[in-house]
């Protein structure tokens, strides 16, 4: 131990992360001291690692913060997750955020302030690569001023912010390519609430928890979009073609359009949704890469719509991975698995449903026909406590019919998963 360099001991106390155990093993000897002063670049404040976290004030607490971190020099990565700490006062914050913001790259914080401080202008602009911020306010933003020229990640959560300073934020942002949006409270100056926002180099975008009449983003290098919990009347993409991932999950949505940035798909998976068939499948015909499909929970808008496993098959020829669980009726066996087409890559099938019936078997059946290659099966289903008699023997049937069914499928495996 005596051999390492003070560098590599920094390194061994930055992977430590947490506060508590990188303060004791700098106690080791001097040796370890100094490259806590001087070589250490992570320090985490997680109430999540230490239990007494709970149990101190909160001047107590600010204190403990401000002696730790006054102690390094070179600070890079700066973690506090103080979940049970309602507010903290805004000059010790302020002290934080002045003292390491010439060497910060990484900056993870969860308490709010009193009397608030616009933490974007304290912060290390100038190097910050990474910004989470939870409870707190974002106000006047300027990005003339208040430039983020190296940002590559930025994450809000339960913030107060304004539609337009939303928007000028992510354009004082050249570099972000990742963006997390959840349960903003957004302060809107018109009486619709509408935002709009532009980002060249964004790629990866997760929403939840939000609700606007119209949420437009116009992102060309975008290749990753994930809305879920959403209420929203209108969502547009702009874009350039270069979506490859999209996740819709629990969104009530009126219009929703993805413009031309359907060409390289390769992930679609929409769960808890209300779709019209015919326009949903339009938007996303276009996609030949196409390489998994799940519509799990979905209801249609239109009670006669189905599934067209048809056009699935013709549209998405690379297509390797199927899920598929909503309310079947009898169209869906008699339309949906109407023709001789096969769907010849896909390996991987899952089916489920919310309420069994004799319909489901023949419909596993049609489908097991149709997947030449299939390698594994997954069944999901809901399962109730109180199972009636007509219940238990719908089940014990159709226990029965996948038994012979596979007989004549002994190459794939087989997995059930009820809840």
């Amino acid at each position: 131990m005596e051999y390492l360099p003070v560098e590599v001991i920094g390194n061994i106390l930055s992977r430590l992360g947490a506060a508590r155990d990188v303060v004791i093993a700098s106690a080791t000897c001097r040796k370890w001291q100094e490259a806590w002063r001087n070589h250490l670049h992570t320090l985490t404040f997680n109430s999540n690692d230490w239990s007494l976290y709970h149990e101190l004030s909160t001047s107590r607490l600010e204190i403990l913060i401000t002696q730790t971190i006054f102690q390094i020099n070179g600070l890079q990565c700066l973690t506090i997750i103080l979940d049970d700490v309602d507010e903290f006062s805004a000059a010790p914050v302020i002290a934080w955020l002045m003292y390491t913001r010439e060497t910060l790259r990484q900056l993870h914080y969860n308490v709010r302030t009193t009397p608030n401080i616009n933490i974007l202008e304290k912060c290390g602009r100038q190097k910050l690569e990474v910004l989470a911020l939870s409870h707190n306010t974002i106000t006047g933003v300027e990005p003339s001023y208040q430039k983020f020229p190296c940002l590559r990640s930025l994450s809000l959560s339960y913030v107060s912010v304004s539609a337009l300073d939303l928007s000028l934020l992510l354009t004082a942002c050249p570099k972000v390519e990742v963006l997390t949006l959840v349960s903003l409270d957004i302060v809107m100056s018109d009486p619709q609430a509408t935002m709009d926002l532009s980002s060249n180099s964004l790629k990866d975008i997760y929403v939840e928890a939000i609700s606007l009449d119209k949420f437009t983003l116009e992102a060309d290098s975008l290749e990753k979009l994930h809305l879920k919990d959403c209420t929203l009347e209108v969502f547009e993409l702009v874009g350039k073609g270069m979506l490859r991932f999209l996740k819709i999950d629990d969104v009530s949505v009126i219009h929703l359009d993805i413009g031309e940035s359907a060409e390289n798909l390769e992930v679609v998976d929409v769960s808890n949704f209300t779709i019209m068939w015919a326009k949903f499948h339009y938007m996303i015909s276009r996609s030949p890469k196409l390489r998994k499909l799940r519509l799990w929970g979905v209801v249609f808008d239109d009670e006669d719509e189905v599934v067209d496993i048809e056009t699935i098959s013709s549209c998405f020829p690379l297509l390797s991975h199927l899920s598929l669980s909503y309310d079947l009726r009898e169209a869906a066996i008699q339309y949906g698995l109407q023709g001789s087409f096969l769907l010849e890559n896909v390996v991987v099938l899952e089916l489920g449903w919310s309420v069994i019936s004799e319909l489901f078997s023949h419909w596993v059946s049609g489908l097991l026909e149709r997947c030449p290659r299939l390698r594994k099966l997954v069944i999901h289903g809901v399962v109730s406590e109180t199972k009636t008699h007509e219940e238990c023997n719908m089940l014990a049937n159709f226990t029965s019919c996948i038994v012979r069914l596979m007989r004549k499928y002994l190459h794939v495996e087989v997995q059930f998963e009820y809840e």
